[in-house]
This record gives structure tokens, C-alpha cells and sequence, in this order.
């Protein structure tokens, strides 16, 4: 009998919303914590330049869901991100 292989396909669905307010919670969550910022966005691997951007919500696209979960892990907070409203095709 001849093994037969099957092709997996992979679907990515992108879902972008809108959470006014999640900068200033980054913010204060930093800012209790007391870890240096390099400390934080090393263990993040994001770059503090990525990270001012977050805290003042000026991004030149969306962050992505990836970056917010390792930020909550991190800081050992929740940022209330989630996606249970948003509909997609």
C-alpha cells in the first residue's frame, strides 16, 4: 500500500479593531512595573521606539495581536483586547 501524503492549508483571517485607551494601558502597566523600559521590551522583543508608539497609539499600522499577548505576559496584565465582537467573512 503506497503512503499517501495530503497538503495542509493554512487560513489566516485578519480581523483589525479599534481598543481607545489600550496606550495609557500600557502606559500604567509599565510604570508599576519595576523592570527598566530596555528590561520590558527585551523580554517583549520589541524596540523602545515600538514602544513609545504604543503608549502614545501612534502606529503607522496596526499592532498586532502577537505584540499586545507578549506585552500582557510580560507585565502580567490583561489590556482587555478582544476580538469575540468583530465579524469576519
Amino acid at each position: 500500500m503506497a503512503n499517501t501524503l495530503q497538503m495542509q492549508i493554512k487560513r489566516t483571517i485578519e480581523v483589525i479593531g479599534e481598543f481607545p485607551g489600550i496606550g495609557q494601558k500600557i502606559r500604567n502597566a509599565r510604570e508599576s512595573d519595576t523592570r527598566s523600559l530596555s528590561q520590558i521590551c527585551r523580554e517583549c522583543g520589541i524596540s523602545r521606539t515600538y514602544w513609545y508608539q504604543l503608549e502614545n497609539e501612534n502606529l503607522l499600522a496596526p499592532a498586532t495581536e502577537e505584540i499586545i499577548r507578549k506585552i500582557e505576559k510580560v507585565l502580567s496584565v490583561d489590556l482587555g483586547v478582544k476580538f469575540d465582537n468583530y465579524k469576519h467573512d
